[in-house]
């Protein structure tokens, strides 16, 4: 299983318009379009998870820098984001905006 970065996005760019453009590579697992917490609108990236590698090592080649209604995408493979520095809580808040256990996430051009 891949996790992939996918920013950039159109504001109006829904999960299910994100996860057809991504199964023309392959089996898509999940997709979350990441929202502000206080209005519930797009912060303009997410994320979608692949079941292969292959698929989303082309699905990276082959969207990244394309444009994806009326917005160019950045798509690289996500990466584990590094603990914070401050030690403040026990979990951290990751992109996906769940806390505690879960893995996150970054991207790697970031």
């Amino acid at each position: 299983m891949k996790k992939i970065f996918v920013g950039n996005l159109p504001w109006k760019a829904t999960e299910d318009e994100l996860k057809k453009l991504f199964e023309a590579f392959g089996v898509v697992l999940s997709v979350k379009i990441v929202l502000d917490q206080y209005t519930g609108k797009s912060k303009g990236f997410g994320f979608v998870e692949m079941e292969e590698s292959d698929a989303a090592e082309a699905a990276i080649r082959e969207l990244n820098e394309k444009p994806f209604l009326d917005r160019t995408l950045r798509v690289s493979l996500a990466l584990d984001r590094p603990a914070r520095r401050d030690g403040s809580g026990s979990g951290h808040r990751s992109h996906s905006g769940f806390s505690g256990g879960e893995r996150s996430y970054r991207s790697r051009d970031r």
